[in-house]
């Protein structure tokens, strides 16, 4: 089960730039669905870089936006098939 309560304002700025940015390469995933893959990913196994991640290129930052899509389950938040983001911390 994923602790939302783990997420600080700080964090949530930033991946409100991240869905920002990933909602204009990927339109057909919708902002909220952006928002909280990457947010659940960050707070339950997979501490991201997020700083680093809004300052990738286009094609690594799509790696790890639709990676993260992909991979993350749902219900735990972990991101499994041995992906890892490029902006793991």
């Amino acid at each position: 089960m994923i602790n939302w309560e783990k997420l600080n304002r700080g964090d949530m700025n930033l991946i409100n730039h991240v869905t920002d940015r990933a909602v204009n390469i990927f339109p057909q995933l919708d902002r909220l669905s952006i928002h909280m893959d990457v947010s659940a990913a960050h707070i339950s196994g997979c501490k991201l870089d997020l700083q680093r991640l809004l300052k990738f290129d286009d094609f690594d930052f799509a790696h790890d936006i639709a990676g993260i899509n992909a991979h993350l389950n749902r219900q735990t938040g972990e991101l499994e098939d041995c992906f890892l983001p490029r902006c793991a911390a």
